[in-house]
C-alpha cells in the first residue's frame, strides 16, 4: 500500500507537469501509509489473531514484534519530513493524519457499545478516498507550486482531484463487497450493504465512466497520451472489479486490485515513452 501510495503521487506529478517529483513528499507518502496501516491493525486485534479468517490479519501478528517495529520507525520519520514542506502542506497533512487515527479509534460511545468513524453509516469508503485522494494529489500539488515546479489553475486541479477520488472509491467498494456478510452482521452500513452486491459492482463501473469523462475535461488535452494510458488503467480496474467475487482468496484485492495503482503510473510512463520514441 505504501508503493502504491508513492505511485499515486508519482502519477500527479506527471500529470500536473511538475518538473521533478518531490522527494519529501514521496517519502511521507511511503512512511505515513505504513505507519497509519500498521497502526490501524494494531488498534484492532483480535482475541485470538491466530484464528482470524483473515490471511493478512493471521501473517501480521505472526511477526507482531517486526510490525511494531516498522510502525514506530514510519511514524518517527514523519517528524524531520513535516519540517522539510511547506506551511499550507503542514496544515493539511495535519488534517489528514487526524482524520486516519479518528478513523479507527472508538471515540464515540452509543449505550454500551464504543464506535470510531468507520463504523458511522456510510462513513467509511468517503473517508478512505479522501485521504488517498487528498494526501496522493492535493499534497504533491500544494508543494509543487510553493517549490515553483508546476502552474495548475483551480478548475484543474478540482478536476484532477475528483477524478482520483471516482478512481480511488472504484477500487474500495471491491473490498466492501468482499466483507459483505460481515459488514452485514456487524451493522457496518457500507455501500454494498445498502444496495447489494450487484448493484455495487454497477456503481463501481457507474464511478469509473465518470472518471474516463473527467480525463477527457482535464486541462482540455482531450484525446492525448495520458488519456489513453489512464483510460487503459480505467477499464484495467473495471475488469479486476466484475472479477473480484466475494469468494476469491484475499490476496486478489490486495495485489491486484491495489496493484493497479501502481499499475496506472507504469503504463502512463509506458505509453509517454512510446509518444516520444524514447527506448524503455
Amino acid at each position: 500500500m505504501a508503493l502504491c501510495a508513492v505511485a499515486q503521487g508519482l502519477v500527479t506529478f506527471h500529470l500536473i507537469g511538475s518538473k521533478q517529483p518531490i522527494y519529501t513528499i514521496l517519502a511521507l507518502l511511503f512512511t505515513s501509509t505504513i505507519g497509519i496501516y500498521n497502526f490501524s491493525i494494531l488498534l484492532t486485534k483480535p482475541e485470538s489473531p491466530e484464528k482470524s479468517p483473515h490471511l493478512r490479519v493471521r501473517w501480521f501478528f505472526a511477526h507482531h514484534r517486526l510490525m511494531v517495529t516498522f510502525t514506530i520507525v514510519s511514524i518517527l520519520s514523519l517528524i524531520p519530513l513535516f519540517f522539510l514542506i511547506s506551511t499550507e502542506s503542514r496544515i493539511l497533512l495535519i488534517f489528514l493524519g487526524v482524520i486516519s487515527v479518528a478513523y479507527s479509534l472508538p471515540l464515540f460511545t452509543l449505550g454500551d457499545q464504543k464506535f470510531g468513524l468507520r463504523n458511522i453509516p456510510g462513513l467509511k469508503q468517503f473517508l478512505i478516498t479522501l485521504v488517498w485522494t487528498m494526501s496522493t494529489v492535493l499534497l504533491p500539488i500544494l508543494e509543487a507550486q510553493d517549490m515553483h515546479l508546476a502552474n495548475i489553475n483551480l478548475r484543474d486541479t478540482t478536476i484532477l482531484i475528483a477524478k482520483r477520488f471516482l478512481f480511488i472509491a472504484a477500487l474500495t467498494v471491491p473490498f466492501d463487497i468482499r466483507d459483505l456478510f460481515e459488514d452485514r452482521e456487524s451493522g457496518l452500513k457500507t455501500i454494498p450493504v445498502a444496495i447489494g452486491e450487484k448493484r455495487a459492482y454497477l456503481y463501481c463501473q457507474f464511478l469509473l465512466a465518470g472518471y474516463i469523462v473527467l480525463l477527457f475535461l482535464y486541462r482540455n488535452n482531450g484525446f492525448n497520451t495520458d488519456f489513453f494510458a489512464l483510460t487503459l488503467t480505467a477499464i484495467l480496474a473495471g475488469w479486476l472489479i466484475f472479477k473480484s467475487e466475494w469468494k476469491k482468496n484475499e490476496y486478489y484485492y490486495f495485489f491486484y486490485l491495489d496493484g493497479v495503482l501502481i499499475v496506472q503510473y507504469v503504463i502512463l510512463i509506458v505509453f509517454n515513452c512510446m509518444s516520444h520514441g524514447i527506448k524503455l
